[in-house]
């Protein structure tokens, strides 16, 4: 395998399993040194051990990426574990309570927009903020087709993917000519341990058809995507919000 991000230093939270996992896995398979955070420390660390166990370099770090000062901290992390921070991925997210907009409780509107939107600014403040010291960077947010599209009974994390979206695009031609690329990557409904233990048969095949590929997305399929737009390949790409979907924002 290529090792395209050798040298390079990647921070990515969520990363302790799904989407998150894959593409801490695949940036240390390809060279780069991941810090892998998530609030989950002890499955972060079966990752950690996973990318050791394979030959890779990664660090493990426990972070409630809801709090900005715990997010500067996790920055710092970087910083004093290896000197200089590259590539970012901001993956961490939940999806919230189920109910309409005139029904959902003040608590769970706040708790989704501060873990899938505030996050993202934290995150973004911060390792822009190192990126700056040593000449540049890649940033992939992770949104969602909810960045573009709309689903019943979920208003917090409808609004917090489209804020993403948009504030990746701001973040994109704040930083274009100071070597830092931010884009956003669109997922559609992917296939991870917890989708899969957690949903009763019916709800993941209706789930599944929402999809015209006719199967639900792979976490390694994201990832790729991912990497990619964080490669030197993709040096031209900034700003814009890349879907992985199997076809659902097409219908």
């Amino acid at each position: 395998m290529d090792k395209d991000f050798a040298g390079k230093v990647a921070f990515v939270t969520g990363a302790a399993s799904g989407i998150g996992e894959a593409v801490a896995t695949q940036l240390a398979a390809r060279g780069a040194k991941v810090v892998v955070a998530d609030l989950k420390l002890d499955a972060a660390a079966k990752v950690v051990d996973a990318i050791k166990s394979a030959g890779g370099e990664a660090a493990v770090l426990a972070v409630d990426v809801g709090e900005a000062d715990q997010v500067e901290r996790a920055i710092q992390f970087v910083i004093d574990t290896y000197g200089r921070l590259d590539l970012a991925v901001n993956n961490a997210g939940i999806g919230g309570a189920a109910a309409p907009l005139g029904d959902y409780t003040l608590d769970d509107w706040h708790k989704v927009i501060d873990v899938n939107l505030h996050s993202v600014f934290y995150s973004m403040k911060y390792e822009i903020a190192a990126m700056l010291k040593t000449g540049g960077g890649a940033i992939v947010n992770m949104a969602s087709i909810l960045g573009t599209n709309g689903f019943a009974n979920a208003p917090a994390y409808v609004a917090a993917k489209h804020g993403v979206v948009g504030m990746t695009k701001a973040a994109a031609i704040d930083y274009a000519k100071k070597g830092i690329r931010v884009t956003a990557v669109g997922p559609g409904f992917i296939e991870t341990p917890l989708l899969g233990s957690a949903t009763p048969k019916e709800v993941f095949d209706g789930l599944r058809a929402l999809h015209p590929i006719g199967r639900l997305g792979q976490p390694g399929e994201v990832a790729a995507l991912t990497l990619f737009l964080l490669s030197d390949a993709a040096s031209n790409i900034t700003g814009s919000y890349h879907l992985v979907d199997g076809g659902y924002a097409a219908q």
